[in-house]
C-alpha cells in the first residue's frame, strides 16, 4: 500500500502515511515508512523552501539544451557519463564516485595524499580461493538426491554445488558445473555418470541463464554433456537414466505450467521424445528396470505409464479404483520382479503390477502422514521414509513390517533413503540434515545445515571456528576441521547477525525483531537479552577491547552499550542518531574510540563510541585505523563496486587480518578476492561461485587459514581455503 500510493501521489507525506494505516488498523513509524520506500528505491525528501534553481539559471538551461538539441545521442551520453565517473580532489584529500547517481565521498589519509592517482592500476591477488567443504544439504525441497557411490562417497548437492563426501576419510570433492540451483540428480547404471539438471538464473549483467541438465563424470569430475539448453523452462525438476539399455536414454521433466516430459539420447544429445506430463506439478519422473521405453512419473493426484514408441510418448493413467486416491504420489520405485511402488501423501504404500497399472498391494496405514522416499534394497527388502513421524520403516519381501526407527525433531521429516555399506543406510531429511543410520536405533547426523535465509556470520577470535544464525531461529557454533556443529540453540526469534567477544567467552546475536541476546560459548546458555527498538538487527560488533558493544538496528539508529564482567553485563551509554535510512555495515576504530557505519541509502558516517556523538571533522577521522573492514563504502574498499552497480549489489565485504586480502560477497551468487587496500575504481579480482543465491556475509578466520561465506536463500555455508 505504501508503495502504491506513493508511485500514484509523490506528493503524499510519512504523516499522511502513517495516518491512513493508522486508520486501517495498522501502526507504523515515520522511520518504518522512510525505510520501506528506500528498500523499493523511492527517497522522500523535505520541499526546499528556496528553489534550488533562479529563473536566470533556468533560461540558460533551456538556452543550452535548445542549441544542442541535433547534437548526437552518443555526446549526451559522454557528458551524463563523465558527471558519473570517479573523481579525485587533491586539494582536499577525497574520492568521490557514484551509485545511482548518489555521490559517495571518501577521505583519504593524509600520508596518500599527494601520492595517489585514479589512474594506478590494481593488481590481483596472489594468492587464490578452493572450496574445501559445503556445510549443508538441499532437502527441504528436493527429493531423490542422495546416492551412495562405489568410491565410498554419498552424493548430493546444495545451492549449486555438487557433493561427493567420503564419510569415512572426512573428505570432500565438488562438481562445480552449474551456475545456479541444482535442482535434481540420477546416477547411471554405471554408477560413475552422474546427471544433474538446475533452474534458471540471471547473470550479473540481467541475461537468462537457461535451465539445461549437465552429464559429467563423477571420477575425474568432467562435464560429458549438456543437455536441454533452450528447451527446458524454469528448472528440471526431475531427471533419471534408462537401466535396461546400459543407460543410454536420459528423461527429465521441467518446471513449466504444462511440466513436459522428454526422452534424450544423452549422448548424442539428441532429444527423442516429447510430452506435456500434467498441469500439476511432477515430483518424480524414473525408467523402469526392465524396459527403457516405459517410464512413470508421478506427483499431484497422479501416477502415468508412459510407453515411448519412436518419437511418441503414450501415457496410461494408474487407476485407484476402490483404493484411497492420495493427494501426491510422492515417491516410486521398483521391487526385483518389475512391480512399481509408490508412497503417497495419505501414508499408504501401493504395489503396481508390472506392466500394469492397477494396485495388485495395499499397505495401508504405513506411515502416519506422507511417504517421502521409498528405497528397496540389493536384498530385495524396502526401505519406507516418513514425513508427519518422522520414521525408517524396514520391509520384508511380502511387504510386512520388520523394523523401525524415529528420527528426531531437531533433524526433520525424512526426505530421501540411500542403501549403505551392508546394514548401513543414509537419510536426508527436510531440516537439510544427512543422517548415518543402522537398525534397530543407530542415528548419527553427518550434514547439518541451516533451513532458511541465512544472514548471520562471525569468526571465534583465537580458535578455528565460527557462528551463523538464521531465519529458522537457529545458532550454530561450527568447528572447522570436524564441520559438525559443536553446539546448535533455538532461539525464540529469526536470527540475523552475530559477533564473538574478543575474548572469545560469549556471543552476541541480533535478531529480526528488535531483540539480541549474549550466549555463552562453552555452555550454549542465555546470559543476557535486551530489545532497542523493533525492527532488524543488522549489526552487532564488540569493540576491539571488549569494553563496548555496538547494535545497528534498521530504524536507522546504532545503540552503544558499555560491556563489563568479561561480556556478561551490560548498560546503555550511547544512541547514534544521523543516519537517514537503516544501518548496514559497521566498523571500530583500532582503539576502541570510534564507529564508522554505512546506511541503506549510500550514507557513511562517524561516530565517538563513548557517547554515541555523531564526528563531522574529517581531519580527525581520515588517519584513523579501523580493526576491521566491512563497510562496502570506505576509501580502502570502494575499489570492489563494478561498473553500474546500484548499491545493492554488494551485501558483505570482509579483510584478512594480515591485512593482505579483500573478499566480497555479492548478489549474483559470486565471491571475490581483492588486494587490500582496495582504493582504485573497478578493482581486478578472483571471482568464485558456488553459491546459487545472493551472498549474504562473509569473514576470514582469524589465522586466515579459510575464509566462510554465507548463502541466502540456498541457506550454504561455504568454506574457502585461501
Amino acid at each position: 500500500m505504501i508503495t502504491r500510493t506513493v508511485s500514484k501521489i509523490p506528493t503524499t507525506t510519512r504523516e499522511d502515511l502513517v495516518n491512513d494505516l493508522q486508520r486501517a488498523g495498522t501502526k507504523v513509524t515515520k522511520a518504518t515508512i522512510s525505510n520501506t520506500l528506500c528498500r523499493q528505491g523511492l527517497k522522500s525528501c523535505i520541499a526546499r523552501r528556496v528553489p534550488l534553481l533562479k529563473p536566470v539559471h533556468v533560461q540558460a538551461r533551456l538556452k543550452f539544451a535548445r542549441e544542442h538539441l541535433d547534437d548526437p545521442e552518443e555526446d549526451w551520453e559522454n557528458v551524463i557519463c563523465k558527471t558519473k565517473e570517479c573523481s579525485f580532489n587533491a586539494e582536499d584529500g577525497y574520492v568521490r564516485m557514484f551509485l545511482r547517481g548518489r555521490p559517495i565521498t571518501m577521505h583519504l589519509p593524509d600520508q596518500q595524499r599527494e601520492s595517489y592517482s585514479l589512474d594506478h592500476k590494481g593488481a590481483v591477488p596472489d594468492r587464490k580461493l578452493k572450496l574445501q567443504w559445503v556445510y549443508g544439504y538441499r532437502g527441504r525441497d528436493c527429493r531423490s538426491n542422495l546416492y551412495l557411490l562405489p568410491t565410498g562417497e554419498i552424493v548430493y548437492f546444495n545451492a549449486s554445488v555438487v557433493v561427493l563426501y567420503n564419510t569415512e576419510e572426512q573428505q570432500q570433492r565438488h562438481y562445480l558445473g552449474h551456475n545456479d540451483d541444482v535442482k535434481c540428480l540420477s546416477v547411471h547404471p554405471d554408477m560413475v555418470t552422474i546427471a544433474t539438471g538446475q533452474v534458471a538464473g540471471n547473470s550479473k549483467d540481467g541475461k537468462l541463464l537457461a535451465p539445461h541438465v549437465r552429464v559429467w563424470d563423477s571420477v575425474s569430475l568432467n562435464t560429458l554433456h549438456v543437455i536441454g539448453m533452450g528447451v527446458f523452462d524454469r528448472a528440471v525438476s526431475c531427471v533419471a537414466f534408462s537401466k535396461s539399455n546400459g543407460g543410454s536414454f536420459l528423461c527429465a521433466a521441467d518446471d513449466a505450467n504444462d511440466h513436459v516430459l522428454s526422452v534424450w539420447n544423452w549422448q548424442k544429445e539428441k532429444q527423442l521424445a516429447d510430452v506435456k506430463c500434467s498441469n500439476d506439478s511432477v515430483l518424480a519422473t524414473v525408467f523402469h528396470p526392465m524396459d527403457a521405453n516405459l517410464i512413470v512419473t508421478c506427483g499431484k493426484s497422479h501416477i502415468n505409464f508412459w510407453t515411448m514408441e519412436g518419437n511418441t510418448l503414450t501415457k496410461r493413467q494408474g487407476l485407484f479404483e476402490k483404493h484411497e486416491k492420495p493427494k501426491y504420489v510422492l515417491c516410486v520405485a521398483f521391487a526385483e520382479n518389475g512391480d512399481a511402488i509408490t508412497g503417497d501423501s495419505s501414508g499408504n504404500i501401493y504395489v503396481w503390477a508390472k506392466g500394469g497399472y492397477r494396485i495388485s498391494q495395499v499397505v495401508s496405514g504405513a506411515h502416519e502422514g506422507g511417504i517421502f522416499s521409498v528405497c528397496v534394497l540389493k536384498d530385495g527388502t524396502m526401505l519406507s521414509g516418513g514425513g508427519k513421524d518422522r520414521k525408517v520403516v524396514l520391509w520384508d519381501h511380502d511387504y510386512k513390517k520388520q523394523a523401525d526407527m524415529e528420527v528426531g525433531e531437531s533433524l526433520g521429516p525424512v526426505r530421501a533413503l540411500a542403501e549403505g555399506k551392508p546394514g548401513e543406510l543414509f537419510v536426508g531429511t527436510t531440516k537439510n540434515a544427512i543422517i548415518r543410520a543402522a537398525f534397530p536405533d543407530t542415528l548419527t547426523p553427518i550434514v547439518q545445515g541451516h533451513t532458511d535465509e541465512l544472514w548471520g556470520l562471525d569468526v571465534h577470535p583465537s580458535m578455528e571456528q565460527f557462528v551463523t544464525c538464521s531465519q529458522d531461529k537457529q545458532v550454530h557454533l561450527w568447528d572447522t576441521n570436524s564441520h559438525q556443529p559443536l553446539w546448535s540453540k533455538t532461539i525464540e526469534d529469526p536470527g540475523r547477525s552475530a559477533g564473538f567477544h574478543p575474548s572469545g567467552e560469549v556471543l552476541a546475536v541480533g535478531t529480526m525483531t528488535g531483540r539480541w541476546l549474549v550466549l555463552d560459548t562453552d555452555t550454549q546458555d542465555l546470559v543476557s537479552m535486551h530489545t532497542d527498538g523493533n525492527e532488524i538487527i543488522s549489526n552487532i560488533k564488540y569493540s576491539p577491547d571488549g569494553n563496548f558493544l555496538a547494535v545497528a538496528s534498521h530504524d536507522n539508529f546504532v545503540y552503544i552499550y558499555a560491556v563489563t564482567e568479561n561480556g556478561r553485563k551490560y548498560s546503555r551509554v550511547g544512541k547514534c542518531t544521523g543516519h537517514s535510512s537503516f544501518v548496514t555495515h559497521l566498523d571500530w576504530s583500532s582503539d576502541s574510540q570510534f564507529i564508522v557505519t554505512n546506511s541503506g541509502d549510500y550514507e557513511t558516517l562517524f561516530w565517538e563510541a563513548s557517547s554515541g556523538k555523531h564526528v563531522t571533522s574529517m581531519d580527525t577521522m581520515r588517519n584513523q585505523e579501523w580493526a576491521s573492514s566491512t563497510c562496502t563504502l570506505s576509501f580502502n574498499t570502494f575499489g570492489i563496486w563494478p561498473d553500474g552497480a546500484d548499491g545493492t549489489d554488494i551485501n558483505a565485504v570482509c579483510r584478512s587480518h594480515d591485512g593482505s586480502l579483500l573478499a566480497s560477497a555479492d548478489d549474483f551468487g559470486k565471491v571475490h578476492l581483492f588486494s587490500f587496500p582496495c582504493s582504485q575504481p573497478r578493482a581486478p579480482s578472483h571471482e568464485y561461485g558456488g553459491h546459487s543465491s545472493h551472498v549474504t556475509n562473509i569473514a576470514f578466520l582469524h589465522d586466515d587459514s579459510h575464509l566462510i561465506s554465507t548463502g541466502g536463500k540456498d541457506t550454504s555455508i561455504l568454506q574457502w581455503g585461501v
